[in-house]
């Protein structure tokens, strides 16, 4: 009977374990298939941009490429791809046609954090930025929210934040 009470003992304890791993963030099977979201970009100015975006996300078993639509509140439109490699349980490395260099993702959790710089202005004249990303994974898993402190220099400009829906 002692061996049952401590199996069960034993199982009790692991099942707040499994719950929070159930919740982890993985960042291929979030944005498998089709996502929705929509977002904001203020500035330190108040000058705001919402936009809305569709994204399109595949997974090969090693990177997540991932299609961003953007649609603004003024008409324009954008595309950019990200490509998202894992090299670790919880890390990947990413690219996109606008970021300087590669990024590192680094999932804990339910969250990612990265980093990454991109040129606003491409061309003979340098406006660089960084971008301080925080995914949060909400507790029921259908919703990811972004939001990005960015920088010019050691001088915060801008924040971004990004709902994501499945």
């Amino acid at each position: 009977m002692s061996v049952l009470r401590a199996a069960l003992a034993s199982l009790f304890l692991l099942l707040p374990l499994s719950s929070a791993l159930a919740n982890d963030l993985r960042l291929e099977e979030f944005f498998a298939g089709r996502t929705t979201a929509t977002g904001t970009f203020t500035t330190i100015t108040g000058f705001e941009r919402s936009f809305t975006l569709t994204l399109h996300g595949q997974w090969d078993g090693r990177t997540l490429t991932l299609r961003e639509d953007f649609v603004y509140d003024d008409g324009e439109t954008d595309t950019k791809t990200w490509r998202f490699t894992q090299v670790g349980w919880n890390t990947y490395t990413g690219t996109r046609e606008d970021v300087i260099g590669e990024t590192l993702v680094s999932v804990i959790n339910n969250r990612a954090f990265f980093y990454y710089r991109v040129d606003l202005d491409p061309g003979p004249a340098e406006n660089l930025v960084r971008f301080y990303d925080t995914l949060t994974l909400s507790e029921d898993g259908r919703t990811l929210v972004n939001t990005a402190n960015v920088f010019k220099g050691p001088l915060p400009v801008a924040r971004a934040k990004v709902t994501f829906k499945r």
